[in-house]
């Protein structure tokens, strides 16, 4: 049985008159058929934004044809678009510090395969979980950053971060509860393939012990918020958000075993939904394809 290529587009630009029709009628034109589409127009950004699954179903018609033809219609449309093979395994690099529950919970979901991607390394800046990503067969790197380290070590940390993305190819980097804060430069050189998790209680109870102060204010919902990194610490545009309703007989633990499942799940919600590239940025807010 013959397999036909499949390649998932996706595109946004000015909102107008005639883009599904021409996306459709490009896609038929080079013998291809659509298996499934969404798309959105913003009202308030007057942009549009879409994804496409197709299979190029032409024996006839190149890789490298469709894509060149696809930039020239982005062009001369004025849009910015991307086509992806639907089968490539995106390669994610994942970053932790001492609190491991969402990197073990990624990890899970990679070697059951509910997470269609390639892990060719894990970063920390502590040795707490070496063991964990040896029992996966995952090179993990030791980078440690001592507190109170200065600029300098911190830039030269950063730069043994940057070659590892460089050699291996790393199309999206998951902090996965990693306790530093990376330098504006580096937000800036990975924006767009960054992704976050944190508790959803900020700007109230930062720091540390955050379900502690919580559980002192008497909170009755607990939740997480996965968003892109940018340099504005925990304010990058919002992928995903869940909440669980808590009450006042839970113990603090109770409440921080609750956060951290959230978290958890809302982690992998926003990871899985970058590597389908469902998730499109609009401006401060993202379309997320569902």
């Amino acid at each position: 049985m013959t397999t036909h290529p499949e390649y998932i587009l996706t595109l946004s630009c000015i909102d107008q008159r005639g883009i599904v029709l021409r996306v459709a009628g490009f896609l038929a034109e080079h013998g291809c058929n659509i298996i499934d589409s969404a798309q959105f127009g913003d009202p308030e950004s007057r942009l549009f934004f879409m994804r496409v699954h197709f299979a190029l179903e032409d024996s006839a018609v190149q890789d490298a044809d469709l894509r060149l033809a696809f930039a020239a219609l982005c062009e001369a449309a004025g849009m910015r678009g991307q086509l992806h093979d639907a089968q490539a395994k995106p390669r994610v690099l994942i970053m932790v510090s001492k609190i491991g529950h969402c990197l073990n919970d990624l990890l899970f979901r990679y070697k059951s395969g509910l997470l269609p991607v390639e892990i060719p390394a894990i970063v920390s800046n502590h040795m707490d979980f070496y063991q964990l990503a040896a029992s996966y067969n995952i090179p993990f790197h030791h980078l440690p950053l001592a507190t109170g380290s200065s600029d300098a070590a911190k830039l030269a940390q950063e730069a043994r971060i940057v070659e590892l993305l460089d050699t291996h190819r790393i199309d999206l980097v998951v902090l996965a509860r990693y306790m530093q804060i990376l330098s504006p430069g580096l937000c800036q050189a990975l924006q767009g393939r960054a992704i976050n998790i944190h508790h959803s209680f900020l700007p109230s109870f930062k720091g540390a012990r955050p379900y502690a102060q919580a559980h002192l204010r008497g909170v009755k919902l607990i939740g997480a918020t996965a968003h892109f990194v940018t340099g504005d610490l925990d304010e990058g545009p919002i992928i995903e958000q869940d909440v669980e309703r808590v009450d006042h007989a839970m113990t603090i633990d109770e409440l921080t075993a609750i956060g951290r499942d959230v978290e958890c799940v809302v982690l992998a919600r926003a990871v899985k939904w970058f590597v389908e590239h469902r998730i499109l940025q609009n401006g401060d807010r993202t379309v997320v394809f569902k």
